[in-house]
Formats: structure tokens, sequence, C-alpha cells
């Protein structure tokens, strides 16, 4: 399988297109850190090549919505469509939509539940999701082993549970601790969903903390749900020099949260570098050419020590 990073040479070779091609974009939702990095990814590349037009519509994190979104985008003639799912598990109707209009389909960022069934014209561009749990978790072990722990409490916060990638950032967290690669012995007191919010998370974390339960850190499937924790504790009068947090995405918000002492680990997901992957792909399968069915952008461990290397990142 491809990985590939963004680089000045994809918009080089891109920009020279001279016929004019359309592709239709579907976002899962626009009020989302992360993805608002994707989309503009997406647009800021289109930009600044000839003749590429894209359409970017927001599906309000409604299955039915992007779905409509889709077929509207095939009615008018697009010659390709990019879509960031809603519901990963509703992929497949999406494909068979694409498939029978015979117009190239790119899932980017969230894997379809039939990524390895996907048909001709059709790929998913984004990051291994197994890497990005594990980096958090060992890294998270790491820290508590450093502070001098041999053994920690810890709350799991995951994200949409129809969304492929909490489901596996989550199993790749009882992956790290069953396979023995965690360098403390770690005890999940809870695991609950806060949906990637920061408001949700925030409650969500207030509760276990009127709960009294004593805990060493909180591992987060996503940068916001940890900003979410960390509020809570610190309008509860926690140190956060006495928890590890960690979270995924190396948001600018987590990162000025890292600067600050408050959040300890974070996974850099390369937003832009997803939508410009996205991009080229759409428009290789409109132009007839060959195209991996899954492009994996490398995921990057992000702590203190090298957090000033992503700070004009995402």
């Amino acid at each position: 399988m491809k990985r590939i990073m963004l680089a000045t040479a994809l918009v080089a070779g891109l920009a020279g297109t001279a016929s004019a091609e359309n592709i239709g974009v579907s976002m899962a939702l626009f009020d989302d850190n992360f993805l608002t990095v994707l989309r503009n990814g997406i647009r800021d590349i289109a930009k600044d090549m000839d003749g590429v037009d894209v359409q970017i519509e927001d599906a309000q994190n409604d299955v039915a919505k992007q779905l409509n979104q889709i077929n509207n985008f095939i009615a008018s003639g697009v010659d390709a469509i990019i879509v960031n799912p809603v519901d990963t598990s509703a992929t497949q109707a999406m494909t068979n939509a694409a498939e029978a209009a015979g117009v190239p389909l790119v899932f980017v960022n969230r894997e379809p539940v039939n990524v390895d069934t996907l048909p001709d014209g059709q790929a998913f561009v984004a990051s291994d999701e197994r890497e990005s749990g594990t980096l958090e978790t060992i890294e998270i072990c790491d820290q508590l082993a450093a502070a001098g722990k041999s053994e920690a409490n810890v709350y799991v916060m995951m994200g949409e549970l129809s969304n492929q990638a909490a489901v596996q950032r989550t199993a790749d967290i009882h992956d790290v601790i069953d396979a023995g690669k965690c360098a403390v012995t770690l005890n999940i007191i809870d695991e609950q969903t806060a949906n990637w919010m920061r408001d949700e998370a925030q409650d969500l974390m207030t509760n276990w903390l009127t709960a009294g339960q004593p805990f060493d850190a909180v591992i987060s499937n996503n940068d916001e749900m940890a900003i979410g924790a960390i509020q809570a504790m610190k309008a509860s009068g926690i140190s956060m020099d006495d928890v590890v947090i960690g979270g995924i995405d190396a948001t600018q918000d987590a990162l000025l949260a890292m600067a600050a002492g408050e959040l300890d680990v974070t996974v850099f997901q390369d937003a832009a570098g997803q939508g410009s992957g996205a991009l080229d792909a759409a428009l290789k399968l409109a132009r007839g050419e060959e195209v991996e069915k899954k492009v994996y952008v490398p995921f990057q461990l992000v702590t203190s020590e090298n957090m000033s290397e992503f700070t004009q990142s995402n």
C-alpha cells in the first residue's frame, strides 16, 4: 500500500491541467477543527490548479443528507467525488451510486466499511489508524513510567462509535495493553464516547470526577476531547502536573495546550496531506489513471520535545 506525504511536487504535477474538471466534495461536517484543515487543504490545492473546480458541501453529520449530496453531484455531471463519510458503516450505498453512474469516488480520512471491496474507479486516502492510538498509548505509558508509576488507572474517551477511527483507536489502546507494550500496568477505569466534541468531553470528564475515582491519565481518541477533559479538570482544581493527557490530530488548539503544559501527548495526522492526496487520487481516477486502493499518509508522534516542528501544520 502506497504511503504519501504532501509535497510541492504534487501541486506542480497537477497544476498543468488543460481541460476543466469539476470535483464534488461532501464533508461529514464543517464544524470540526481537523476536518476544517482537511477541507481547506482540498480547496487550497485546487486554487493552484488551472481548470480544476471543487464544490464542497457540508453534510452536517447527516447520513441521508450526505447521500443526497452524492446523488446531486452525480446528476450535475461532476468528474469525480470526494467523500468524508458521516457514518463509515453506511458507505456501501455511496459506492453503489457512484459505480452505477460511472463516476470516480474517493473516500478520505474515515475508512469506509467496504474498503476492502472497493470497485475500480474508487479509492481511500487517510492515515493508518493502527498507528495512531498505538503511538499515543505507548507514549502515555512511557511518560507514566518516567513519573515513577508502575501501575496506572486511566480513563478512555472515544469518538463517535459509528466511526471506524474511533473503533480502531480504542482497539489500539487495548492492543498495546494486551501485547505487553505498555511500560506500566494500565488499568482502564471506564471508557465512554464524547463523540469527538470538546463540550461533550468536558461533561463526561466532570461526571468521572464526580465519581471520585483516583486516576493517572486520560487517553482520548482526538485532541478536541482531550481539551474538553483538561477544561473539566482545571475547573475542578486538578493540577495538570499530576496527570498525563493524550489526544490525536495535533491541531493548533492542541499544540497551544501542549505549550501551556496541559496536554502531554498528541499524534500528528496530516489533514492537509490527506486533502491533497484525496484530490490527487480523484483527478487521476477522473483521467483514467491507476490509483492504489489505499493511500496512507503516516502519523507522527508529537510531544513537548518536538512540537515546534508541527506548529504550522494543522
